[in-house]
């Protein structure tokens, strides 16, 4: 109740504050994450938005308290770090500089911050944040226990895949691990002040508090190298535990930690048997405290879950539940002791926005296939599990098959492995049941269903009633950052279409689809990152994967094509080593930098980067690299794979070359002055053999002339500058052409929208992807597409991601959403939408680390009317399009009588304004 009156007081001073200041602080986030948990850097960094009804808000200084308890700092008393007055218009990522942070324990700050005119803002809203477990023996006493013993000879990581996979699972014949259940009983005995869990479950746990499942995440931890590192996670369950007794449960699936041999698998893997580890720090009001662990005292029996397979299905026998396991009072006499594991791999918090269940999709139709199986159909392809609702007799099983298309009337595994089911055996309670698998997930479209009719249909052989079937889409809880739409249906089926297969396809790694493989294909970090980080704040994801890219590295520095690595692929096929693949781990951290301000990992990385590109050298000869994908899956004439329009090691010279200019920038960022010079030659030399080898003087083309290589040597600023009017030409002309078609592929194809894009073109991309009739987004959609298919044809796969980069243009293009060159984390803002093809308006929004930014415009007859928004501490450079400043006005009245607009000039046949923060409304006769 104090807490409580404390809170209401300063929550009313700082209203009364705020409306004296004019501008007060919001969305406070220490790490990128309001309010975290789990914290492991001991210097973390904070940071805060603004908001303000003025224009032109420049923060002139901050100051940071952080205190131990909410108390302390309501009376800003900042006991752990004052930071003091700091003048500075930064308000991301500032280090924390204050005491030493103590392991399991909650820190309490808030900011406030003065403007350009030296007026201060209230103090902002009380914040906090939990440090996790620094060092092992923060751990305590907590082991890691299980139900089997590990056995190293069974061991199998790397894991085996095609063509060795079938013989070595007939020689082998791996048994398949138990999935256990866990519980423990435990005393409250005093006023509780604060309860926070640390706890793991390999491959994945679902853990339970007095009954109820503990958060909202599914499959946690997220998955790793198991060789490398392991991720825990931190749930506070003050609210959770009651006084008295407790119970705490935990059951365990195995992921990629332990695959069963069994149904379809791309790979087979057993780093060991499931186990879990838990560590329970309780604190009372009296100032004492108490620790519960995973230790010998726990008990364990098998679950009702009597196959879990990351890629084959699951199987629940509700037969096998035990009523009130997970409660006070049950008497466990007849379970196992638990068998303690030596396990000594580093365990890491897990940072990464966790995996939950995003959205529940109700089927839009059922029907019988022409074996009289029932159908149904989700009306939507996406990556989940589902839940079944059904009335049944004990015993009874139900089989469901999902699918991603129809054959005739039958739904086919065909190009996503088969075969993969769930099943579900009953436990006749008459009533009805409801069941939805905990540790595998599949994507799909259509569910056939064996053993059962759907409710309200003939039913002679008394089979089971399915009383309702609810798809449940999954993907990481990143949070939305931006929206688009626009007057043309196509493209906003198309930034749908796309969106499907970005949200299908992240994880806790970005996998390339959610069923054949689930895998880490590297390529799709860095070409779709702008698409992605467009829609979704996915700092904390790519902090996430730089790691699993840096564990994946050889120690002759070669990145292979996935991480994690679980398994090696053939030498020389392009799948295990390829530079177009292997280049994310320079190109998607310095991405990240110029979108978020974190330089961190750069730093962290950067002897690893340089690695990296010292192997490519190893690779090169005079320069230029010969193997590898290139630009998979472009449009040639025969099914689409290997690179047909593009020689193989163009791409891979030119990312050489790429790498090697990022690396001189980021050497630069980081005050290695010698390493940036030794960089800038490198790039030059790569530059000279590139065009001595692929280019020819004569035709002026690069290579086969292809619109992968025109523009990657554009774009990438391999082509002579004397050269690029031609080259672009030929780029042009190739789309034109071909009615306006596209040809480059997975590699390819971002660098022809960036290229066009930046050649004032827009228009040609509009024609290129406006149209049904040839291969492309339209042509997917026109083929019954719900998520964007593997090839442009629908060839492969129908929920892949790694061909959606025009979600990228859709909001640096039509909706004009962009960073000027020199700017970081989107400080300097360019707005500059595109009037294209038959489009009308457009409205755009992207929630930046400053805040958010709109761009809303409108064509009318006689009348251009856009409107901006540009958060507080930053500013934009707008274009308008018209030569002539006198036919602007700015809500209304003319722009030159606006002090606060400056008049850039004309570039480009379009109107450049240069405006601080606010809102804007210009108009355009």
């Amino acid at each position: 109740m104090k807490r409580l009156i404390l809170s209401i007081t300063f929550s009313f001073m700082a209203l009364l504050s705020t409306l004296a200041a004019s501008f007060s602080l919001y969305q406070l986030s220490c790490e990128m994450e309001e309010n975290p948990l789990g914290i492991e850097n001991t210097h973390p960094c904070f940071s805060w938005k603004t908001y303000t009804v003025n224009r032109n808000f420049i923060q002139s200084a901050y100051r940071i308290l952080v205190a131990d308890s909410p108390e302390k700092l309501a009376t800003d008393q900042g006991n752990i770090w004052d930071s003091g007055k700091v003048d500075t218009s930064s308000s991301i990522l500032i280090p924390f500089e204050g005491k030493d942070l103590l392991p399991a324990t909650t820190y309490y700050w808030k900011v406030c911050s003065w403007n350009n005119e030296g007026t201060q803002s209230p103090w902002s809203e009380t914040s906090q944040f939990t440090m996790g477990l620094l060092r092992p023996k923060d751990w305590g006493k907590a082991l890691w226990i299980a139900m089997e013993t590990d056995n190293p000879e069974e061991k199998v990581a790397p894991g085996i895949t095609w063509p060795d996979l079938n013989p070595f699972l007939k020689e082998k014949k791996p048994a398949k691990a138990k999935n256990p259940q866990f519980r423990k009983e435990f005393i409250v005995n005093k006023p509780l002040k604060q309860a926070i869990a640390f706890i793991s479950g390999m491959g994945h746990f679902d853990m339970f508090l007095n009954g109820k499942k503990v958060g909202n995440n599914f499959m946690d931890p997220g998955w790793t190298d198991y060789n490398k590192s392991i991720l825990y996670v931190t749930f506070d369950i003050t609210e959770q535990l009651t006084l008295g007794a407790n119970t705490l449960g935990v059951m365990l699936g195995g992921g990629f930690y332990n695959t069963p041999g069994q149904r379809y698998l791309k790979l087979y893997t057993k780093f060991g048997i499931p186990k879990m580890k838990l560590h329970l720090k309780l604190r009372y009001k009296d100032g004492t405290s108490e620790e519960i662990v995973s230790d010998k005292s726990w008990k364990v029996t098998e679950s009702p879950i009597t196959f879990s397979s990351i890629y084959g299905g699951e199987d629940y026998d509700a037969t096998r539940e035990i009523k009130g396991w997970m409660l006070s009072g049950f008497n466990d006499q007849d379970w196992n002791k638990v068998i303690t594991s030596d396990n000594t791999i580093p365990m890491i918090s897990q940072r990464a926005t966790p995996v939950h269940i995003h959205q529940q999709l109700p089927f839009t139709r059922t029907f019988k296939d022409a074996s009289g199986q029932w159908i149904y159909d989700m009306g939507q392809n996406f990556a989940g599990i589902f839940r079944l609702k059904v009335k049944a007799e004990e015993g009874q099983i139900i089989r469901l098959h999902p699918g991603e298309r129809l054959k005739e009337t039958f739904v086919t595994q065909e190009r996503i492995g088969s075969p993969v089911v769930f099943s579900y055996t009953a436990k006749g309670t008459g009533q009805p049941e409801e069941w939805q698998p905990q540790f595998t997930y599949f994507g799909y479209r259509y569910i056939r269903i064996e053993g059962a009719v759907p409710s309200g249909e003939d039913n002679p052989e008394n089979l089971p009633v399915i009383e309702n079937l609810t798809g449940l889409h999954i993907t990481n809880s990143a949070p939305e950052a931006g929206t688009f739409s626009c007057s043309n249906p196509l493209f906003n089926k198309t930034h749908e279409l796309i969106d499907w297969a970005m949200r299908s396809n992240m994880t806790s790694v970005l996998t390339d689809c959610p069923h054949r493989e689930k895998l880490g294909w590297l390529e799709q970090y860095h070409l779709m990152q702008y698409s992605l980080q467009y829609r979704y704040q996915l700092s904390r994801l790519y902090e996430k994967c730089f790691n699993d890219m840096q564990q994946a590295q050889r120690p002759d520095g070669m990145i292979p094509t996935i991480a994690p690595q679980y398994v090696i692929f053939e030498q020389g096929s392009g799948f295990e080593d390829t530079p177009e693949w292997g280049s994310a781990f320079i190109i998607s951290p310095w991405y990240a930098y110029l979108w978020y301000g974190d330089k961190r990992p750069i730093q962290k990385y950067y002897s690893a980067m340089q690695k990296y590109l010292e192997y490519l050298g190893t690779r090169a000869d005079n320069y230029i690299i010969n193997y590898g994908l290139s630009d998979w899956y472009d449009l040639g004439p025969e099914h689409p794979g290997y690179s047909q329009l593009t020689t193989r090691g163009v791409t891979a010279t030119a990312f050489y070359f790429y790498d090697a200019k990022i690396m001189q920038q980021i050497a630069s960022l980081l005050g290695k002055t010698e390493d940036a010079h030794n960089y800038a030659e490198l790039a030059s030399a790569i530059k000279n053999a590139f065009n001595k080898k692929y280019f020819n003087q004569g035709t002026k083309t690069y290579d086969r002339n292809s619109q992968a290589v025109n523009a990657i040597a554009l774009y990438f600023g391999l082509a002579e500058e004397e050269n690029h009017a031609q080259v672009f030409q030929n780029l042009v002309d190739d789309i034109r052409t071909r009615n306006n078609g596209l040809t480059a592929g997975d590699v390819g194809y971002r660098y022809v929208l960036r290229t066009l894009e930046a050649n004032n073109a827009q228009q040609v991309i509009y024609d290129m992807n406006c149209k049904y009739d040839v291969p492309g987004y339209g042509y997917q959609l026109a083929h019954d597409a719900t998520a964007l298919t593997e090839g442009w044809r629908t060839e492969g796969s129908n929920n892949h991601f790694m061909l959606g980069h025009l979600m990228e243009w859709l909001y640096s293009g039509l909706g004009g959403i962009r960073q000027q060159e020199e700017s970081v984390a989107f400080k300097k803002i360019l707005i500059d939408p595109q009037i294209v093809g038959d489009i009308t308006h457009a409205r755009t929004s992207y929630e930046s680390p400053y805040g958010i930014i709109r761009s809303e415009w409108k064509l009318d007859t006689d009348q251009y009317t856009l409107k901006v928004e540009i958060p507080a501490n930053s500013e934009a450079i707008i274009c308008l399009p018209t030569t002539e400043s006198d036919k602007v006005t700015e809500h209304g009245q003319p722009i030159k009588t606006d002090k606060g607009i400056y008049n850039l000039g004309v570039d480009n046949g379009r109107l450049r304004v240069k405006v601080g923060s606010g809102s804007y409304l210009f108009q355009v006769k």
